[in-house]
């Protein structure tokens, strides 16, 4: 019963009474990306249960009838592209094109997975991939960077690109006429590794075994820390630890590093979501949506799991194969 708006959900909203809680003053409506992060953590959670169990196939029709009332394809306001933001307040004040690369490659494919409102294929090749602009010639430490970063074409962006979209989208034979998406990720946190280690501004406690630049809390607030001028200090620990699939041997140096300063870093839900030495910042503070992460492909690190119930999915099939992917 909680609030949608189009068959969309909210970015934030009250637990207790499911009503919309704006992000900010112009978003207190549908926000599609977030909810594309719903929506395949549903599909997952769906091809994980039993339709021969009365209550998992209770669950399952509850989960198809969620997912089948997104109206992804309305967010595209008759365009060739998605819109992350409508709200019957303010309308498309916002007027958020969602295009790539950053960390919404999953919220065209839920789109084009939708059985009951599903997008042309031109609103992902027009929209998302820019008509082809989505392509870059440019490198970093050597490594290809494949796709053009949202405003990160130099080294990459936050690490989480490499993340939140591949939970579930398995990337390990992940290809369309624009990426190589294992290339992709692995090349994106060898980049951001190279960059920590090399350590250009010379931050304190850098090093092999001390790198991830992520979105994460910082000591200015929440911040979308990268490679560049955006690289305030901050070690992220979700950087590193979910990256596992891609950065094996440097990923567990760092969860090596960070274990061994467990007296600050470690608390009951894990490591905390972020520590600065320069600043001497060690807050015992956590964000699910950088916890989260971790625990997924860690585990698709050691089994692929997650990745596999995703892929098993008809719909995902579906809609991967109308977007000219292989996998």
């Amino acid at each position: 019963n909680a609030d949608r708006f189009h068959g969309v959900w909210p970015h934030w909203l009250y637990g207790d009474t499911g009503k919309v809680k704006p992000f900010s003053p112009d978003d207190d409506g549908g926000d599609l990306v977030e909810t594309s992060f719903l929506a395949a953590g549903l599909l997952t959670v769906r091809q994980y249960l039993e339709e021969e169990n009365p209550m998992e196939s209770k669950l399952i029709t509850r989960i198809n009838e969620l997912l089948d009332s997104i109206e992804w394809n309305w967010y595209t306001k008759n365009e060739n592209t998605l819109y992350w933001h409508w709200s019957p307040a303010h309308n498309w004040k916002m007027n958020f094109a969602i295009d790539g690369y950053n960390e919404c490659l999953i919220t065209y494919v839920m789109a084009a997975s939708s059985k009951t409102f599903s997008i042309d294929t031109a609103v992902y090749h027009n929209g998302w991939a820019q008509n082809g602009n989505i392509s870059s010639k440019n490198e970093a430490y050597g490594l290809p960077l494949i796709l053009a970063h949202n405003y990160a074409e130099e080294m990459g962006g936050p690490l989480f690109w490499a993340h939140y979209s591949f939970l579930g989208l398995d990337p390990r034979n992940l290809n369309d006429r624009y990426a190589n998406y294992w290339d992709l990720n692995t090349n994106h946190s060898k980049i951001n590794y190279s960059w920590c280690k090399e350590n250009v501004k010379n931050h304190a406690g850098y090093g092999e075994g001390a790198w991830g630049l992520t979105a994460s809390y910082s000591p200015k607030g929440y911040a979308a820390h990268k490679p560049g001028k955006d690289d305030l200090g901050v070690i992220s620990p979700t950087a590193a630890l979910s990256s596992f699939p891609y950065t094996p041997i440097e990923s567990m140096e760092a969860l090596e590093q960070f274990y061994s300063m467990k007296d600050t870093l470690l608390g009951s839900y894990g490591f905390y979501d972020a520590y600065s030495v320069n600043e001497n910042w060690y807050p015992q503070r956590y964000l699910a949506i950088d916890q989260g992460p971790v625990v997924v492909m860690i585990e698709n690190y050691r089994s692929g799991l997650i990745w596999e119930l995703f892929m098993s999915a008809p719909e995902v099939k579906k809609g991967l194969t109308k977007l000219g992917f292989s996998y």
